[in-house]
């Protein structure tokens, strides 16, 4: 068994309607420092990133404090945008992310089905305790399949908040939920 310490990364400088890959505000800099503190006692082990710039950036002190280069996936990165909504430009993110929220996966299509599967086929690969920086719907996708919870959002992780999840034989397993945002996200 593996824990899985999933992080949400620090504040950004933009919201995902206005820029789609911002870095991290000034606050957010300040908190991702403070969360290495926090969790550098925990390892060193393995560092993963979204590679999406908050994430990175969000990982960098704690890479830094373990002297290791953060492994980038992909998998790791916010959940996809269907076609037809990015179509319409970055604005109609923002609409669209607030409708999916409440609703199921298996109601979802192909692109965001295989975007889980293919997520939670990493996370149950991995062999030893791993820390993985990250983005709010891609902890929900942990959690609920962890949960087995069909729901997108089950949690409201904070920023820069530490989820666990452990690899179980039958998959994933909770092992605590970081902390909360005291408003809702979505």
């Amino acid at each position: 068994m593996s824990r899985i310490y999933l992080v949400r990364h620090a504040k950004a400088a933009a919201r995902f309607d206005e820029d789609p890959d911002p870095g991290l505000s000034d606050d957010g800099k300040e908190a991702a420092v403070d969360l290495a503190l926090e969790i550098e006692k925990l390892g060193p082990m393995p560092i993963y990133t979204s590679p999406m710039e908050r994430a990175r950036e969000t990982a960098l002190p704690l890479a830094n404090r373990w002297g290791l280069v953060p492994e980038v996936s992909a998998a790791f990165s916010e959940i996809p945008t269907p076609p037809e909504i990015a179509e319409q430009g970055i604005k109609a993110r923002g609409p669209w992310l607030q409708q999916v929220a409440g609703q199921r996966y298996g109601t979802q299509p192909p692109i965001i089905r295989a975007w889980r599967e293919g997520l939670i086929g990493m996370l149950k690969s991995c062999r030893s305790d791993t820390v993985i920086f990250t983005h709010f719907m891609v902890i929900n996708a942990a959690m609920s399949a962890a949960m087995n919870d069909d729901r997108m959002v089950v949690i409201q992780p904070d920023y820069c908040s530490c989820t666990v999840v452990e690899t179980t034989m039958r998959g994933l397993a909770v092992v605590s939920r970081g902390k909360e945002a005291s408003t809702k996200v979505l």
